[in-house]
C-alpha cells in the first residue's frame, strides 16, 4: 500500500517542478536572448518482486528448502532527470539603437560525443573572475564609455579586452568589427561552445563553463559561420502557445496523481477504522 503513496508522490513532485520551469519560460517570453528550459522526466529503475517460501524437494531426507518465485516488476515512480536550455535562434527585433546587437547563427558544428549542436555567445567579463556568456545583446555605454550589458558586466573584445567607445555613433559590421569614422576600433568578442549542455545557466540569461575554462573564440573555429547585426536584438525563443499547452498537460498530470493519492488515503482510513475494530 505504501509503495503507491511513494510512487504518486514522486509524480506530483516531478509535475510541480515541471510547472515551475514552464511558468518561468512564459514569464521570460519577452526577455531578449532568453533561452527556454527543457525538462526530461524519467522513471526510477523497476524493482523485481519475489516470493520466498518453503517447498518439498524429493530427496532421500525429504528436506524443506527455501523456494524463490518471481512475481514480476514494480515501478517506484518518476523523477525530473535534468533541465537543459533550448539554444535555438530566437526571432530578430529591430530597435534602432546602435548599442543593441544580435548574433545570427550560421553553420554550427555538431559534437561527436553528445550529438548536440554547438552555439555561439557574446563574451562578458564576470565580476567574480573569468568570463560569462550571453545571447542577450541589449548593451549600453556606462559613464566611462565602456560597452556593458544590463547588469554592468563589461563586453569583451576578441582580444579579451574591454571595449571603450567615445559615444554610440559607431558601426558594427556583419563580421563583428566595430568602426568609428571608418577606423577599426575592436572586434566584438564571440565565443563558441561545442557542447552547450555542459554550460551552467545563471540568472539574467548568463552562462558559464562548468569546468572553469574559457570558451574558445568563434572566429577561429573551422566550419562555424555566423553574423552580427547592429540595432537589432534576438528575442526569446519561448513558444507561448506550446508552453501553455505543456503547462495544462503538467497540471492535469498533477491533478490525476492527486486523485490517486486521495484514493489511497481513503483506503488507508478504511483499513484503520474498520478492520481495526475487528
Amino acid at each position: 500500500m505504501f509503495k503507491g503513496f511513494y510512487t504518486v508522490a514522486t509524480g506530483m513532485i516531478a509535475q510541480q517542478r515541471k510547472t515551475e520551469i514552464i511558468t518561468n519560460n512564459m514569464a521570460n517570453a519577452n526577455t531578449p536572448g532568453f533561452k527556454a528550459d527543457q525538462t526530461t522526466i524519467r522513471s526510477f529503475p523497476d524493482m523485481l518482486l519475489s516470493a520466498v517460501g518453503n517447498a518439498n524437494i524429493p530427496t532421500e531426507r525429504n528436506l524443506k528448502v527455501p523456494m524463490i518465485q518471481e512475481i514480476g516488476t514494480v515501478n517506484t515512480g518518476i523523477y525530473l532527470q535534468e533541465t537543459l536550455a533550448n539554444l535555438a535562434q530566437g526571432s530578430l527585433i529591430d530597435t534602432n539603437l546602435s548599442t543593441d546587437m544580435a548574433l545570427i547563427d550560421g553553420t554550427m558544428l555538431i559534437d561527436e560525443e553528445s550529438g548536440n549542436t554547438g552555439s555561439i555567445f557574446f563574451r562578458l567579463e564576470h565580476p567574480d573572475g573569468g568570463e560569462a556568456y550571453t545571447r542577450n545583446g541589449n548593451f549600453t555605454l556606462d559613464a566611462e564609455g565602456y560597452l556593458v550589458n544590463g547588469n554592468g558586466y563589461y563586453v569583451l573584445s576578441d582580444a579579451e579586452e574591454r571595449i571603450m567607445l567615445p559615444n554610440d555613433d559607431f558601426q558594427l559590421s556583419e563580421n563583428g568589427t566595430i568602426y568609428i569614422d571608418d577606423v577599426e576600433v575592436a572586434t566584438l568578442g564571440v565565443s563558441f561552445s561545442a557542447n552547450p549542455s555542459l554550460l551552467v545557466k545563471l540568472d539574467n540569461g548568463l552562462f558559464r563553463a562548468n569546468d572553469g575554462e574559457e570558451l574558445p573564440s568563434a572566429y577561429t573555429q573551422q566550419g562555424v559561420t555566423f553574423g552580427l547585426r547592429q540595432s537589432t536584438l534576438e528575442g526569446s525563443n519561448v513558444d507561448s502557445a506550446k508552453s501553455m499547452t505543456d503547462l495544462l498537460t503538467a497540471y492535469r498530470a498533477f491533478e490525476a496523481n492527486q486523485k490517486v493519492l486521495q484514493a489511497y488515503d481513503k483506503s488507508m482510513e478504511k483499513a484503520v477504522n474498520e478492520i481495526g475494530r475487528v
